[in-house]
């Protein structure tokens, strides 16, 4: 069963939550955001359904609550940010608004994040240099071992998800967000939230055979690189998990899943951001312009499937924002009950009806 609820009745009890677990109500407010952006726009693993991993992570000592955020360089059209081991939100917010600003200035701008954690949605970011008029890149690393490389037989990196949204002429923005593995590890929870099969290969279990079962799936870890397999291609999917890991743990001095020391309390995971301004290229308004024309002939391709349009990346995500933003955000039962046990054991109120 799904329960709609108004987003900002979602994003308060996310809110409380995050407040009653000490973080900093700047930080709250930026997380809070973050997870609104991705519910609104059907990102449904990235928004409130992060909570209960947080809560895990959390007991775990492995998020610091009370982090405080540090650029520790800043040079010309680059800047690096120390996030102190807090959630990834509020680090990953200040790093792409360094990135604008430098931009802005520059033509072109770059930012940088280590000692952080899992951020949510990278569309979310990239969304941000948009919503000022440039086009936005996102990447992250992630903690966990997650994508089994190419003719491999165990997972190296995490699902590593990159990021492109440029603004145009049309309402809709060209916005991109993807995982590098076939999906997000969070499709596997969903899949388990609303008691769904997954899709033949997703993910693999122990043995490296393809399995159904989302919590084969989540007890394995090992996910196929996009594209799932060799003659399909998964061989890029695998070289696009690698460059992000260049950026965003190289680049930035975060830690390598596959390298770093499991005795560790923190994860140290590394974003990068890039925002970069069209006006530096092009007389203003030019860019946006061609763009919305480049996504009106997409959607003007003959479909394949009679009553199967083609859509321009960023339509389902406008959508989504459309339907959901009167009609409310869509929760399973399942997740309802985490997060009033969450709510409960974190003193928060519940505000999210009788569950």
């Amino acid at each position: 069963m799904l329960e709609r609820f108004p987003a900002p009745q979602i994003r308060a009890q996310a809110t409380d939550i995050l407040l009653a677990w000490g973080l900093d109500p700047a930080h709250a407010q930026v997380v809070a955001d973050r997870f609104e952006f991705a519910d609104l726009r059907g990102i449904d693993s990235h928004g409130i359904a992060l909570l209960p991993l947080y809560a895990r992570l959390r007991a775990e000592k492995r998020i610091n609550m009370r982090a405080s955020i540090r650029v520790i360089r800043d040079a010309g059209a680059m800047a690096l940010v120390d996030a102190d081991h807090g959630l990834g939100h509020p680090a990953g917010t200040r790093a792409m608004q360094l990135a604008i600003e430098k931009a802005r200035a520059n033509g072109i701008g770059a930012a940088g994040v280590r000692n952080s954690n899992h951020f949510g949605a990278a569309g979310a970011y990239a969304a941000l240099a948009a919503e000022a008029g440039l086009v936005g890149l996102a990447f992250s690393s992630a903690w966990d071992a997650a994508i089994v490389p190419t003719w491999g037989a165990e997972p190296r990196f995490g699902t590593n998800p990159l990021a492109i949204v440029a603004p145009s002429a049309d309402d809709a923005p060209f916005f991109f967000d993807i995982a590098t593995s076939t999906v997000a590890i969070g499709k596997l929870r969903l899949a388990q939230l609303h008691g769904r099969a997954l899709e033949p290969g997703w993910a693999l279990d122990m043995a490296g055979e393809v399995t159904t079962d989302p919590a084969v799936g989540l007890a394995s870890r090992r996910l196929t690189p996009l594209g799932a397999t060799p003659k399909l291609s998964s061989h890029k999917g695998y070289g696009l998990a690698a460059s992000v890991e260049v950026l965003a743990t190289m680049l930035t001095g975060a830690a390598f899943c596959s390298t770093r020391e499991h005795g560790e309390a923190h994860f140290n995971v590394g974003h990068f951001f890039i925002a970069i301004d069209p006006a530096a290229f092009r007389p203003p308004g030019e860019f946006e312009r061609d763009l919305a024309a480049m996504q009106r002939t997409l959607r003007r391709t003959a479909p394949a499937e009679v009553g199967r349009p083609v859509v321009a990346p960023g339509d389902p995500e406008a959508a989504a924002l459309a339907e959901r933003a009167s009609g409310g955000i869509p929760v399973p039962d399942s997740l309802l009950r985490q997060l009033r046990e969450i709510a409960g054991d974190a003193g928060a109120r519940w505000r999210l009806g009788g569950q």
